[in-house]
């Protein structure tokens, strides 16, 4: 393939995202790296590791918004705990699929940021005050993958 090629693969990345991607795996696979359109496959590359990362995020969130209703939501533990601990086993799950070493020592920095987000939507949520939860996240990330592990109700 020639240059005019890659023009063309350029232009395409504008159109039509998809088809571009499968001319690019295809040129992966022939090893036919010339006519590859490096500037968007890397942009696409990059874009794949933030949206990777942000899974991780969004499910370590979720898990600390429902380890929190279980250990503050005093009014609604009774009727919704069996619910909350569910959400936190399907939130676990998917997170020990997605979680890798690398992505893992990527989230440990961001738990306590994570964790203040958490902390604004149950307080919206439930209406308790953000003064009652701890200022930095009690939960490490082993305890967010842990099998059954739940906190006490306070």
């Amino acid at each position: 393939m020639t240059s005019s090629t890659k023009n063309k693969l350029q232009e395409l990345y504008q159109s039509d995202d998809y088809l571009w991607l499968k001319q690019t795996i295809e040129l992966l696979k022939i090893k036919d790296f010339e006519s590859l359109d490096i500037e968007n496959l890397i942009e696409e590359l990059e874009s794949l590791g933030r949206s990777e990362f942000n899974k991780i995020r969004s499910l370590s969130r979720q898990i600390i918004i429902h380890l929190l209703l279980l250990e503050y939501w005093q009014p609604e533990y009774d009727i919704n705990y069996r619910h909350w601990q569910a959400e936190i086993i399907a939130f676990r799950d998917d997170l020990s699929h997605e979680l890798t070493t690398t992505l893992k020592n990527k989230l440990i920095p961001e738990l306590d940021s994570i964790y203040h987000v958490a902390v604004s939507l149950v307080s919206k949520k439930t209406g308790l005050s953000q003064n009652i939860f701890p200022p930095v996240c009690p939960y490490p990330v082993e305890q967010l993958l842990e099998d059954n592990w739940y906190p006490q109700n306070n």
